[in-house]
């Protein structure tokens, strides 16, 4: 079965912050080839979506309704529902996580 794969809007601004971030530190072409293996990585969710783990700061809550890949440093959040991967945020992981991921997944 393929996936479709959807980028909500508060991912899609996790991508944008990245483009720049590296643009202005590096080069607007390795920014722009960075976001491209990111965009990898979520497209071969179209494929097999179940291959991600449940994040630990969410299975520390129980939560195991979502599910992460990486292209390191970055963390690419995402759920499955039906015939659709929803991706939710697109983190660096040397940050601390724990606390956007409550706010943003849960709403708390």
């Amino acid at each position: 079965m393929r996936y479709e794969v959807r980028i909500d809007d508060v991912a899609a601004d996790d991508l944008f912050a990245i483009y720049r971030y590296a643009a202005v530190k590096d080069s607007p072409a390795k920014a722009a080839i960075l976001l491209a293996h990111i965009e990898k990585v979520m497209s071969s969710l179209e494929d097999t979506p179940a291959r991600g783990n449940c994040p630990p700061e969410l299975r520390r809550w129980g939560i195991l309704d979502f599910r992460e890949v990486f292209f390191k440093p970055f963390r690419i959040i995402y759920e499955i529902s039906g015939g659709t991967v929803f991706i939710h945020a697109v983190l660096d992981g040397r940050r601390n996580c724990e606390e956007l991921l409550q706010q943003r997944l849960l709403g708390a």
